[in-house]
């Protein structure tokens, strides 16, 4: 590899771990529950409009959905990706895609 390219790596590294690391044993909190705490020091007596359709059992079961939802979009964004270069490739070299086709 190229130095420029161990730099830009080292350097994602970095940024993805150095704040993890300065952190320490800090407790991470939802912005969902600094909101309401915010809400409740600002007006004591608001009511919200509606409750949550679906209340998951525990703060893991909360993370799982969530995790669920990350990878599903990342699956969908990569395959819209991977669909996109392969079409341009295929354009570029001269042929034509499954999409490409006109009836």
């Amino acid at each position: 590899m190229r130095p420029r390219t161990w730099l830009a790596w080292t350097a994602i590294v970095l940024l993805s771990v150095l704040p993890l690391w300065l952190a320490g044993e800090a407790a991470f909190g939802g912005a969902d529950e600094l909101a309401r705490q915010a809400i409740g020091t600002i007006a004591p007596g608001y009511q919200p409009w509606f409750a949550p359709v679906f209340e998951p059992a525990s703060g893991e079961i909360a993370s799982l959905l969530f995790a669920l939802q990350a990878a599903l979009g990342a699956g969908v964004i990569g395959y819209w990706l991977g669909l996109s270069v392969g079409r341009e490739r295929a354009r570029a070299a001269g042929g034509e895609s499954d999409g490409d086709r006109r009836c």
